[in-house]
Parts: C-alpha cells; sequence; structure tokens
C-alpha cells in the first residue's frame, strides 16, 4: 500500500495547474448512458474514481476510453450497453456509481445498482434518489443489496418510460440532484426539482445535458425545470464537453500554501467557484488575487484562526473542512469548526493530534487551539479530504511526516504529489 513521505518546513512558490472537477466528472461520464451517440469529455482528471467508472461503463458493454495521446479525453460510446447492472465489486468503493440508476432507468427502462460504498464519513442514504424515481411512475425494490428498478410502460406503447412529475427532496442532496435530472431530461412530460442543490458541478452537468439536446432552466437555483425529450445527442469534435476545474482541488492548494508560506498562481481555476473559502482565508490574513481562470495566494506571516460552518453550496463546503482546519491548526488564536453535513468528518482530528495539534471535539463543534509548529509523526487517512488534511499538515510540520492509506487521495487529486513537488514541497510517493 502507498504511503506518502513529506519533509516539512519549506515555503510554497510557482504555479499549479488545476484539474477537471471529480465531483462534475462522475456524473457527466454516467450521463454517456443517456444517448446512443459517441460522447466526448475533456480536462478528465486522472483519478481512481474516474477508472472505477470507466470500468463500470465498460461492464455494461460500453466502449470508454481515454484518448492516448491527450489523456485528458475520454471517449465514451454506450451504444454498444447490453447489461443495464452496476455489480457491487466495482460499487463497494465508489457511492457516485448511484449516478448510473437514473440514466439507465431513463434510457433502458430497467436498473439493477448495488448499494454504493465510498468513504466512511457518515451516512449518505440513497433515499432521496429512490423515492424521486418512485415519483416518476419507478418500481424499485431492494434485494439483496441491489437496487432493483423498473420505469413504466409508456401509455399506448410496449415501450418503459419515466414520467415528469414534481420532486422535492427532504435535503438537499447534490448526487440526488444529478440522478433526477438526468432521468428527467428523457421522462414524458415536465419535471420540477425542488430543493435542489446548486453547486457549480450541478450547473455543469445541466449545460452538457443542454447541450446534447436537454431542455432544462433554473439550474443553480433551488428549482429546475425539466422537459424532456425523446432522445439525446452526442457530443464529439469542437462540441465536446470541457469539465469544470476542481473547486476542491482549488481550495486544497490554496490552504497548503496559506499554511506553508508562499506565493503560488493556481492556473485554470474559479475564484468564483470558492467564494466562501476565499472570504475565510482574508479573515485569516491571507492575500488572494484572482482573474477568469487564476488564483494567486500570498501568505508571509502566520495566519490568524478564522471559525467556520459548513453547509450546502454557496456557503463553505463540507469538502474543505478538514483542510482549512489544517490551517487553523497553526493558526494564531482559537477556532470553531461546526459541521453540519456528515456526522463522521472529524476522524482526522484524532491523527493531527499526533502530529501536535490542539482539538477538541464535542459532537458536530471542534475548537482549534492554533499552536506556533507541528511535528512530524506517521498518521492514518480515514477518508478522501482528511487525506488532504494531512498532507497539509505534514507540509507544515518540523521533521518526517508518513501518511499512509493514500488511496483515498488518489480517489480524489490528480498526481497531487507531483504536482507539490513542482512548487517546492519536500514529497515522495512510497510504494
Amino acid at each position: 500500500m502507498d504511503k506518502l513521505l513529506i519533509r516539512g518546513g519549506r515555503p510554497l512558490e510557482g504555479e499549479v495547474t488545476i484539474s477537471g472537477a471529480k465531483n462534475a466528472a462522475l456524473p457527466e461520464l454516467c450521463a454517456a448512458l443517456l444517448t446512443p451517440e459517441p460522447l466526448t469529455l475533456t480536462n478528465v482528471p486522472r483519478l481512481q474514481d474516474v477508472n472505477t467508472t470507466l470500468k463500470l461503463l465498460r461492464n455494461m458493454g460500453a466502449r470508454a476510453e481515454r484518448d492516448e495521446a491527450q489523456l485528458d479525453t475520454v471517449v465514451l460510446d454506450t451504444s454498444t450497453v447490453t447489461l443495464p447492472e452496476a455489480p457491487y465489486d466495482l460499487v463497494k468503493t465508489m457511492r457516485a456509481s448511484i449516478l448510473v440508476l437514473g440514466p439507465l432507468l431513463a434510457r433502458f427502462g430497467q436498473a439493477r445498482v448495488s448499494l454504493p460504498g465510498g468513504c466512511a464519513i457518515g451516512s449518505r442514504p440513497v433515499d432521496q434518489h429512490i423515492k424521486g424515481l418512485q415519483a416518476m411512475g419507478a418500481q424499485i425494490t431492494v434485494e439483496h443489496g441491489y437496487i432493483i428498478a423498473k420505469a413504466p410502460e409508456a401509455s399506448g406503447t410496449h415501450s418503459q418510460r419515466l414520467r415528469g412529475t414534481k420532486i422535492t427532496t427532504d435535503m438537499v442532496t447534490v448526487t440526488g440532484t444529478e440522478n433526477l435530472l438526468m432521468a428527467a431530461t428523457l421522462a414524458d412530460g415536465e419535471t420540477v426539482l425542488e430543493n435542489a442543490a446548486q453547486e457549480p458541478e450541478v450547473v455543469d452537468l445541466a449545460d452538457m445535458l443542454i447541450a446534447m439536446g436537454a431542455r432544462i432552466e433554473g439550474h443553480g437555483t433551488r428549482r429546475i425545470r425539466v422537459q424532456g425529450v425523446e432522445r439525446l445527442n452526442g457530443l464529439v469534435g469542437t462540441t465536446s464537453h470541457r469539465i469544470v476545474p476542481d473547486r476542491i482541488e482549488a481550495g486544497t492548494f490554496l490552504c497548503a500554501v496559506a499554511a506553508t508560506g508562499g506565493d503560488v498562481v493556481l492556473r485554470r481555476a474559479r475564484a468564483d467557484h470558492l467564494d466562501a473559502v476565499i472570504e475565510k482565508l482574508r479573515e485569516a490574513g491571507i492575500s488572494i488575487e484572482s482573474g477568469d481562470d487564476w488564483i494567486r495566494v500570498r501568505s508571509r506571516q502566520r495566519p490568524t484562526a478564522v471559525s467556520f460552518r459548513t453547509s450546502e453550496y454557496p456557503a463553505f463546503p463540507t469538502d474543505m473542512q478538514a483542510q482549512f482546519m489544517a490551517l487553523n491548526c497553526i493558526a494564531e488564536g482559537t477556532a470553531k469548526v461546526t459541521e453540519t453535513i456528515f456526522e463522521n468528518r472529524f476522524m482526522h482530528v484524532n491523527e493531527m493530534v499526533r502530529l501536535g495539534a490542539r482539538i477538541e471535539v464535542d459532537g458536530h463543534l471542534a475548537v482549534v487551539h492554533g499552536v506556533p509548529k507541528l511535528s512530524g509523526a506517521t498518521v492514518m487517512a480515514t477518508d478522501l479530504r482528511a487525506s488532504a488534511s494531512l498532507v497539509i499538515a505534514g507540509l507544515v510540520a518540523e521533521g518526517e511526516t508518513c501518511v499512509d492509506r493514500i488511496y483515498h487521495l488518489d480517489r480524489g487529486y490528480d498526481q497531487m504529489e507531483a504536482k507539490l513537488r513542482g512548487i517546492g514541497a519536500d514529497i515522495e510517493r512510497v510504494r
């Protein structure tokens, strides 16, 4: 199992290029199931979760390959799909595999999808996906760990087709919004999604579906309207879809520079997708400048501790909580961090304490008392974003830090250690 060895204490300087967003790439790869025509995606990050999704599509009979000349380009063709199924062996490591459920039901009228796995950061039930699809007429049962779903027969025909309706989810759910949005594109009539997620990745998916011929309004707001169409088109050549930059990767690098000190320009980064994070970094005394596709971060002094509360977009993202906590660990003063999305998302705290951090946890609240320095130690990653926070802490700590179980990191960060080395970090992967 791979590990990262980090010798901390170096400021970061230079430029780093941000990859495409994992949380946009995964639903957009699954959206290829909505059309029998080829679909080309560019700016696709090289991640384990992307590889798992490609393998899942191939298992169904699709052709899904990276362009050998341009590794960030993926060409998909689902005209050959014969098995509308997502087996447990492929689904168990990745929660996002549930995103094939809506497209399979919409186009093929049936699906058999294993209940998903992924990071152990708390309960993330798929009941909102199931309730929404049932409201669209689907017959769904859960048997032996699998979701078995069938679309209703369209009136006057022998084909199976979902029916448009109004769906109000009990909570804001990103993957739930994406699944129901994709299903609605081929449903009969109008679907209205209330309490919809507003994340940039949802907007990017909707923009791609519109380019494929879907009729969607209101994406990026709490209410999305979808008029179902008979079929969607593919996207190839000049019409291929470019995946939006990864705001969480960008935010992670912003926190790394803020914690270690230095001056770094992030290329292909969208500051407008990180308003809440950038506001808190400025509150901590960090200098941030930005343009249309770049962000410059400069840190020349010890940051000030900043309290924050996670919530749905456009508020502070739960996926940045652990990384910002690493910054607070070495900041001046005391900060309160409130986690409102996932109940188990403080699992990185015990590992940070091993590095010398002073953190007290009480339920959904963590109180972080900043210390002048951390000291290197061996720590273990428990989930994707916890991995990133431990890397940041290791970059700050005196001596050597070993981050174990970094397969979590490879699920969501494209060549993270190589990018950090490129801006001055002393970091290496040990196989």
